[in-house]
């Protein structure tokens, strides 16, 4: 268990210890610690508790590092940013310690021992959420003033990513026909003509970014 010396998880280290399939260590929630009890250390599950400023750095460090160590995030709360990150970081499982019994947390320890993921409908429902979101590439002038609007960004993240009209299209739900509408508009708005300089307008200018979902519609 790494965590950062809150009174919750240093009583579930206690209770932990007390069950007879568990051996539990502890170790502070920093990375110099980490990285220091990983290397000497065998472990089949990490429990890292605390919401404040969780390293996303450093469980993405520990999935490619120590990939048979199942991760598992202990918080108090969560939103959808916070498990769509921790899970594309690497973790096996987001546990709510403060809304569950300490039965469901053993049985989650147990099952992603057992190489399976532990997640609930919502943060399921958050991460599929996230699998159909297209990001966007945010094109900006030299002021940095942004010249396009969300769904053409979205259609220039495509075109840069290599997709034709028609596949953009069906990432889009829209039709070949406006996707062809937006590549128009956005080489109007630009001073382009073809798609290769947009794509070398994109390198230039285009900064990645997430964004919210929207509607198939024109």
């Amino acid at each position: 268990m790494a965590d950062s010396g809150l009174i919750q998880s240093q009583l579930l280290a206690r209770a932990l210890r007390a069950r007879r399939n568990f051996q539990i260590s502890t170790v502070a929630l920093e990375a110099p610690a980490l990285h220091q009890f990983m290397h000497s250390n065998h472990a089949d599950v990490i429990l890292l508790a605390g919401n404040e400023a969780i390293n996303f750095g450093l469980l993405r460090w520990l999935h490619v590092s120590h990939p048979t160590a199942a991760s598992v995030l202990l918080v108090e709360n969560y939103d959808r940013e916070l498990v769509v990150k921790a899970f594309r970081a690497g973790v096996r499982g987001i546990f709510p310690f403060t809304h569950s019994s300490f039965r469901m947390l053993c049985k989650c320890i147990n099952s992603v021992c057992n190489g399976q993921v532990w997640i609930n409908s919502q943060q399921l429902h958050y991460v599929l959420e996230a699998l159909s979101d297209v990001n966007t590439l945010r094109v900006v002038n030299s002021s940095g003033k942004s010249l396009l609007t969300p769904r053409e960004e979205q259609v220039v993240a495509l075109v840069a990513d290599g997709l034709s009209n028609r596949e953009a299209a069906h990432e889009l739900g829209l039709s070949e026909h406006t996707i062809k509408k937006y590549l128009l508009r956005i080489f109007d708005k630009l001073g382009i003509s073809t798609r290769v300089e947009l794509v070398l307008y994109a390198v230039s200018h285009g900064e990645n970014r997430q964004a919210e979902w929207m509607p198939g519609s024109a």
